[in-house]
């Protein structure tokens, strides 16, 4: 029996277990304030501030330079919390070293074959900083910018607005973009994100969040165990930059197929083509539900051991799972364990990579006068 989170918080209490650590009566009265402390500073004095907040029985740590998740904390069977997201300690670390880690992505979340698409008959050239592709928005993308960040508490949900401005021309994108993200924690202790933007001219936008998952907590080790199910009967194959064919292959009769849930350890050593170009999983699926009006649920992840679930729901019409293939054990986290290959997945809520070159994929194109936005909401449970 999966337990919801409103048992887990009354069985702990019950246990005695660190009944204060639970948010005092935050998860029955809605939630409180977000706190604002100093985070670190930038090489050229700009201060970075780390904002806390905690609702339902979740905390969540967000940080004002790329919009990082610092930490996400949730509680296991027994009550018990970990943070289930890799990460650093210090913002010298998120500048120099960090591969995305729990970052906002834009103005395109993925890649971008040849940093190149053309728009309206014209031809534009991004950056280009994974092999000869525009990844994440280029070199300096939206996980690399200083957001605004206002704090709200609206009945029982609290959460943040972050905002930033890309200028015409940023990483060689047309259009100025006005870009707000809110984060939402509600009184059940979902985390909701809803994305909006708007432009001055035509332009393409993907915006996406980069967290690194690992249910078991920060630094256990593998997330090989973790049980994934993704409501997905295709996939979009990559050539060898990891760039889609444009082909919508079948996932049945493949390693790609988590239909129903498996461990994602069960086929990730399958020597198939596409697991050895990637190095793991590294792929976009495509929804069965294609793009809705409303988030429906897409994929749930399940540690067994902690007992602890994610559950996605979005409005998007595809889902990247990323498994951590490029984690080499260079990197420490917080909890002061090296992370290695395999230690975290990601699954970003996404319209598909290369869309801009692709004419058959869902449009990424957004044109003045119009609002992007897309939603993406993960409850916990155990």
């Amino acid at each position: 029996m999966e337990l919801n989170r409103r048992t887990v918080i009354a069985g702990a209490a019950a246990a005695g277990v660190a009944a204060t650590t639970l948010g005092g009566t935050a998860h029955a009265t809605g939630g409180r304030k977000p706190v604002k402390t100093l985070f670190g500073k930038l090489a050229d004095g700009t201060k970075i501030y780390s904002w806390s907040l905690e609702n339902g029985g979740t905390r969540l740590k967000v940080l004002s330079y790329g919009g990082i998740v610092q930490s996400l904390e949730i509680p296991d069977r027994r009550g018990r919390y970990a943070n289930v997201s890799a990460g650093f300690a210090t913002i010298d670390d998120y500048v120099a070293k960090s591969p995305y880690f729990g970052a906002l992505i834009g103005r395109y979340g993925n890649r971008i074959g040849k940093g190149k698409f053309t728009l309206d008959g014209k031809n534009y050239q991004l950056s280009v900083n994974d092999g000869e592709q525009s990844l994440h928005g280029g070199a300096k993308g939206f996980d690399k910018r200083v957001w605004d960040i206002e704090p709200f508490v609206k009945g029982s949900d609290v959460g943040l607005h972050l905002y930033y401005t890309s200028v015409d021309g940023e990483m060689g994108y047309p259009g100025t973009l006005k870009t707000k993200v809110t984060y939402t924690l509600t009184r059940h202790g979902d985390w909701r994100v809803d994305y909006e933007a708007t432009t001055d001219k035509a332009t393409v936008v993907n915006l996406t969040s980069h967290v690194y998952f690992n249910l078991a907590g920060e630094g256990s080790g593998t997330i090989e165990d973790h049980e994934l199910q993704i409501a997905a009967s295709r996939y979009t194959p990559t050539d060898a930059g990891l760039i889609p064919t444009g082909e919508l292959a079948k996932v049945a009769g493949t390693p790609f197929d988590f239909r129903k849930a498996k461990p994602i350890g069960r086929d990730i050593r399958v020597s198939h083509p596409q697991l050895v170009t990637a190095k793991g999983f590294d792929h976009n699926w495509v929804l069965d539900k294609g793009i809705t009006a409303r988030p429906e649920h897409v994929a749930t992840l399940r540690d067994p051991a902690s007992g602890r679930t994610m559950k996605i729901a979005t409005n998007e019409p595809g889902l990247q799972f990323y498994s951590g293939n490029f984690l080499d054990g260079t990197l420490t986290g917080p909890s002061g364990r090296t992370y290695r290959q395999g230690d975290a997945l990601c699954l970003e809520t996404q319209h598909f990579p290369d869309s801009p070159n692709k004419p058959k994929f869902p449009s990424t194109v957004l044109r003045p006068g119009q609002t992007y936005r897309t939603t993406t909401i993960h409850t916990f449970g155990c």
